[in-house]
């Protein structure tokens, strides 16, 4: 095949473009902050599912110790109808009735008393506990928002300039002949890469140098001829840093 040396030249500034593309794209399929994200998910989740038990716990405490205020109320006022009953009777077997039961029910408050205080020591803690969980939910929620903003931030930045890269692709490709343009995007599709540059007798794809009979192959190519390296068979665009002359 034959193509002038500036139409060769030009496949350098479309493989810059397509490098630039294929970089761009691979960024944005692994930023680092993706794998951050997701472990800061699973770690939301699990502080969310404890946070739900905490929740749970706390609202049985907060059930019983309403409970427990209720008992306590009734108690108190069975309290204060007997004493009442007690100030006004004159049968002394009444007023011994109301003794006795006046006891019971002292006993009784005193024990719903205690274990009141139990179970208001229990709110409390279930409150500092549901507390605590909702400051590391909120501090893990934050977090992963300013995280997904710095993921999303490089996305545009990415998207951007892939849009760039495209546009300065639509522009270069027209100036290029088709028959060099199909086997650039042959070898581009097989490869990776569909030409590079031939400095100091190696080619600039796979690294590798040229000796011997394929280095005097491209030395005797003519200017137009379009040459491809032996070993990974992109287009070696030849230039003044080819050492040829």
């Amino acid at each position: 095949m034959k193509a002038s040396p500036a139409d060769q030249k030009t496949l350098l500034t479309l493989q810059g473009i397509d490098t630039g593309v294929q970089r761009a794209t691979y960024k944005a399929g692994r930023l680092p902050e993706e794998a951050r994200i997701t472990e800061l998910q699973r770690e939301l989740e699990t502080v969310r599912v404890s946070h739900i038990e905490k929740v749970g716990v706390r609202e049985d405490a907060r059930t019983e110790l309403s409970r427990i205020e209720s008992d306590v109320t009734v108690v108190e006022a069975r309290i204060k109808r007997d004493s009442d009953r007690l100030q006004t009777s004159s049968s002394a077997k009444d007023v011994e009735a109301l003794q006795s039961e006046l006891t019971a029910l002292q006993k009784r408050q005193g024990d719903l008393e205690e274990i009141e205080l139990t179970v208001m020591q229990r709110v409390e803690d279930a409150d500092a506990a549901v507390a605590e969980s909702e400051s590391v939910r909120n501090g893990l929620q934050e977090l992963l928002d300013e995280v997904v903003a710095k993921r999303d931030a490089q996305l545009v930045e990415l998207v951007a300039e892939r849009t760039r890269l495209e546009a300065d692709r639509a522009s270069v490709v027209p100036g290029i002949p088709a028959d060099l343009l199909a086997l650039y995007e042959q070898r581009r599709s097989r490869g990776g890469t569909g030409a590079a540059l031939f400095r100091a007798g190696t080619c600039g794809a796979c690294a590798i140098a040229l000796t011997g009979n394929d280095l005097a192959a491209v030395r005797s190519a003519a200017k137009d001829d379009v040459v491809q390296c032996p070993d990974c068979s992109a287009i070696l665009v030849r230039t003044e840093e080819s050492g040829l002359s």
